[in-house]
């Protein structure tokens, strides 16, 4: 199909971007390190641009059921300006207030363009085809060059290196590209992929962590998504440089402002949870309801002084603002000040030297595991374990406590189940406002945890441990065997009830009749990509002797690879597997 610009490209734009954000959501939390550790940005940007396709939702109902002669569809700028107020309504975060600040520069830029040179002002008159290309060329031109000035704007302190430098650089290359609608918006995609690999050479944080800004990844990932919404096609990949080809490491935070007296290179950026060795306590954030722009300005005044990682955004009467702050009721007296905040969020950050009351561990693992034997075995690797009961779901408050009861100033929590992230998450941010440092990393299996627990190191910076941990996660691929209940169609085909399963990753990959030689079909598909230790976790169920069997398949046909096997005792399945 031809490219096009309207409201369905809008809200295909946000559709789209809230798919690329939520697969990339895990790479973007686990890379930031600027300029404060929360480890949240891809989170934030994920949840502010699904504010965003809600409300350009809202605005396409709201049309459709008026029934308008129209099509019963938003104009362009109607959508455009649902997008940028739903963004502003629902920021989280610094990169999430800039993002929503870039998008009402591209809003404010839609003032209706000049016709092209040599079109017919006839109403009713079609225009050339190419024509209407190169207007919606201009129109994007202008409106990514809005976005990035604007973002200037909205930081108190902007830093080159951030989400900010990823825009202009969008905004130049669509202003260079040559031709319509589809070359310009390739060329910003291009141009933001271009500046973030760079990143690392303007900030130094980045530099030492070996990884690129995480604000930049999650604007260059917006900005492909809007190619594929204008294009119908899919984006060029990231080249190497960005995302996971450029080394995983510090999990940390937002991005785009400075802390007071940072040097350009980043030297000042967070150790420890904040910006800065003595930076800011907490996080005050909240929507303002202001007449004019005096009272905002004053507002900046005051909260610029009062701590760092300002970004206040909005206008004609609403307005987003975040600061890091010691003193949050002075900060939230000065909104008061300037009209009506409300919605008002305060996050402590943590660290050491703020941790009231009795001695407090430097660090603590919180696993959730189901089975004695596993608990156990957590147990004596150091962990605080929250048992998982079968047939009975896991409370974020049950994780919550196990946080609590760990009583470290820094805690990493693995679930061991893609299903329990929510309920971890939950728990994280309930800990992280009584001042522990929390770091969720999101392990989907019991043996995931184990690679991750293998590698924990308490002497190691936080950042640098928690990004060992979830790399030795990543790299490490799951399966499970499960036993049928009943007929049911799976991605392997058919299967009928008493069938022995195979999940691989989750997705069922081998139907069989028997649980040793089903397993050792799944581990040789597991094997064929590589592997150097196999792990067996044995389940209630396992008939006796499984262990021995599958070892000696692994002996037998993967010589180069150790196997490790343990009783996990767990009732879910009778066998799960990791292959690192």
């Amino acid at each position: 199909m031809p490219p096009s610009l309207d409201a369905s490209a809008v809200r295909a734009w946000c559709r789209l971007s809230l798919r690329a954000l939520g697969r990339a959501r895990e790479e973007i939390d686990a890379i930031n390190v600027y300029p404060v550790a929360d480890g949240d940005t891809g989170t934030n940007l994920y949840l502010t641009v699904e504010s965003a396709a809600q409300s350009v939702d809202a605005a396409f109902d709201g049309h459709a059921a008026t029934g308008d002669a129209d099509g019963s569809r938003p104009t362009l700028a109607e959508a455009f300006q649902a997008m940028s107020h739903g963004a502003l309504i629902g920021a989280r975060g610094n990169s999430g207030t800039i993002l929503a600040q870039l998008l009402r520069g591209m809003n404010e830029s839609l003032a209706p363009a000049p016709a092209p040179p040599g079109v017919p002002d006839v109403p009713g008159a079609p225009a050339a085809p190419r024509d209407e290309d190169h207007a919606a060329a201009a129109v994007v031109r202008r409106a990514l060059r809005a976005a990035a000035d604007s973002g200037y704007t909205a930081v108190s302190r902007p830093v080159e290196g951030t989400m900010l430098t990823v825009a202009t650089a969008a905004a130049d290359a669509a202003r260079d590209a040559e031709g319509g609608l589809a070359e310009v918006v390739r060329a910003a995609h291009a141009g933001a992929l271009a500046a973030l690999a760079g990143t690392p050479g303007q900030l130094g944080v980045l530099q030492r962590a070996g990884v690129v800004d995480a604000g930049g990844l999650g604007l260059a990932t917006v900005l492909g998504a809007l190619c594929e919404a204008v294009t119908g096609e899919a984006p060029a990949r990231a080249p190497a440089g960005t995302g996971t080809s450029f080394r995983h490491t510090h999990p940390g935070a937002e991005n785009g402002s400075a802390p007071p007296d940072a040097a350009a290179a980043g030297e000042s950026c967070a150790q420890d949870g904040h910006a800065g060795e003595n930076g800011p306590a907490f996080e005050v954030i909240f929507l303002l309801e202001a007449a004019g722009d005096a009272p905002v300005a004053r507002l900046r005044s005051r909260l610029d002084a009062l701590g760092d990682s300002l970004v206040v955004v909005g206008g004609d009467g609403l307005w987003h603002v975040h600061v890091h702050v010691d003193d949050v009721g002075a900060a939230i007296e000065a909104g008061i000040e300037a009209g009506r905040p409300y919605r008002i969020r305060v996050t402590h950050f943590g660290g050491p030297q703020r941790e009231p009351g009795r001695e407090r561990a430097l660090r603590a693992v919180v696993a959730v595991v189901q089975g004695d034997g596993l608990a156990g075995l957590y147990a004596e690797a150091g962990a605080t374990v929250v048992a998982v009961r079968p047939g009975e779901p896991t409370a974020s408050g049950e994780i919550a406590a196990a946080v609590r009861r760990a009583h470290a100033r820094e805690v990493v929590v693995l679930p061991n189940d893609a299903e329990l992230r929510d309920a971890a998450g939950a728990a994280a941010e309930q800990a992280r406002t009584d001042g522990v440092r929390v770091a969720l990393i999101p392990t989907r299996s019991a043996v995931q945890g184990l690679a991750a627990l293998a590698v924990h190191e308490p002497s190691r910076r936080f950042d640098e441990d928690v990004v060992a941990m979830t790399a030795a996660a990543g790299a490490t691929r799951y399966a499970e065997l499960a036993v049928a209940e009943h007929r049911s169609w799976t991605m392997a085909g058919v299967c009928q009830a008493g069938d022995v399963l195979g999940l691989i990753d989750g997705d069922v990959a081998v139907i069989g009749a028997d649980l040793a030689e089903t397993a050792g079909v799944v581990l040789d598909r597991m094997l064929a990509a590589g592997g150097e230790l196999v792990t067996l976790v044995l389940g209630a169920t396992a008939p006796p002797g499984l262990g021995d069997r599958i070892e000696a398949r692994v002996r037998e046909g993967h010589l180069a690879v150790d196997t490790v096997t343990y009783d996990g005792g767990q009732s879910a399945a009778p066998l799960i597997i990791g292959v690192e």
